[in-house]
């Protein structure tokens, strides 16, 4: 991809990512560019550019990293979607499953081509390339593209840890505000997903303590989510409000770290 695009690419998710750069110009960032390229050798020229885009966001934690995290996820959910519709007999033609999960698998290939895009395409230093998965979880959901009640459920824990995982990676955007609300437009559809999935299997739309709606094997994705203390305060001692209610009130955070353990069994290798 040549400079033109790279920047037109990074300007679209920030959008002052030249007055991050000492308030310089896209023309002269062009010039800047070129002279610093031009002193040495044509090779360099990419590490030049990657030296004055450090720069520009020097105040941030490794933006490429939460990206790529993002997007790791998101590689997951799209080919999740893409193949339940391709399986034969999973999601009949014409049922209500069937229209919502068209339309969610076009949200989910959508964000894949916005992070892909955010990160310059697929290549070395910017988008990762898809993972190869698999969708059983290593045979513990083995029906899983034959069983409609198996697929909805491993649909809702897919969503589900979408859901906290985007929340735990926001502190780490906020030197970057521009990104963080990409990421954050990304993570309220998420959590409608997984309110409508949660209502397509029967159960409420919210999260109440660390119930897993009988999905088995996935506690960690709701581990910790029986908060009931936000802000020093307890919100089970307001009258009138219950411990469920308090903890159904407010999802809570996953780590990194967390959520690559929940999704490394849908993981064959990296590409």
């Amino acid at each position: 991809m040549i400079l033109q695009n790279i920047l037109n690419d990074i300007e679209k998710v920030d959008g002052e990512v030249f007055e991050r750069l000492e308030h310089v110009s896209r023309r002269n960032m062009f010039q800047t560019f070129m002279k610093k390229a031009m002193k040495g050798a044509a090779a360099g020229a990419p590490v030049v550019f990657a030296s004055m885009l450090n720069k520009a966001y020097a105040g941030a934690e490794d933006v490429a990293d939460v990206l790529n995290f993002a997007l790791t996820l998101e590689y997951l959910e799209a080919e999740f979607y893409n193949m339940g519709l391709a399986a034969s007999n999973l999601l009949p033609q014409g049922s209500v499953a069937r229209t919502i999960y068209t339309q969610i698998a076009k949200h989910e290939n959508a964000h894949v081509a916005l992070l892909i895009n955010a990160l310059g395409g697929v290549k070395p230093g910017g988008a990762i390339a898809k993972p190869t998965f698999d969708l059983t979880y290593k045979g513990a959901f083995a029906n899983v593209l034959t069983n409609y009640d198996t697929y909805l459920a491993v649909s809702q824990a897919l969503e589900d840890t979408g859901v906290r995982a985007y929340k735990g990676q926001a502190p780490r955007l906020i030197g970057v505000p521009a990104v963080l609300e990409v990421a954050l437009q990304i993570h309220s559809v998420e959590a409608r997903h997984a309110a409508r999935v949660r209502q397509l299997r029967g159960y409420k739309g919210w999260i109440t303590n660390e119930d897993t709606s009988n999905i088995p094997g996935v506690g960690a994705v709701y581990k910790g989510d029986n908060m009931i203390t936000q802000a020093n305060l307890n919100v089970a001692s307001i009258a009138g409000i219950q411990t469920d209610t308090a903890s159904e009130a407010f999802d809570e955070p996953l780590t990194k770290e967390q959520v690559l353990a929940i999704a490394t069994p849908f993981v064959v290798k990296f590409n």
